[in-house]
């Protein structure tokens, strides 16, 4: 990219937060127990690259909101795996809190965006 701009500062910043939650959710992941990795790891990683995904899809789209609505559901769906990591303990409270967070400010992003469409 031409003039100092970096890949992050050129991206939507929902979109830069989702691809932070990928990358943490793979890093989570890969720390699974082996009967777990390929089941639960899997699902895990599959729900946080469809949401960056999605996402990246909305940001070409005409109507974005179906889209939107779909990648709400997904996160909702991820915070589900994840609280089943925790409670598992296969993932530390720290950890899970980590994810949370970042979980929910892609979800706030999203949801603002949404709210954003219908106006």
């Amino acid at each position: 990219m031409s003039g100092g701009v970096t890949r992050a500062q050129s991206e939507l910043p929902v979109i830069q937060k989702a691809f932070d939650l990928a990358r943490e959710m793979t890093q989570r992941t890969r720390k699974l127990p082996r009967d777990l990795k390929f089941v639960l790891g899997d699902r895990i990683l599959e729900t946080s690259y469809d949401v960056l995904d999605i996402l990246i899809e909305a940001r070409y789209a005409r109507d974005r909101r179906h889209l939107l609505v779909r990648a709400n559901l997904l996160l909702e769906r991820l915070r589900y795996q994840v609280r089943l990591c925790m409670e598992e303990r296969l993932i530390s409270v720290r950890q899970y809190e980590h994810v949370a967070r970042l979980t929910d400010e892609v979800g706030r992003m999203v949801g603002g965006w949404a709210k954003a469409c219908r106006a």
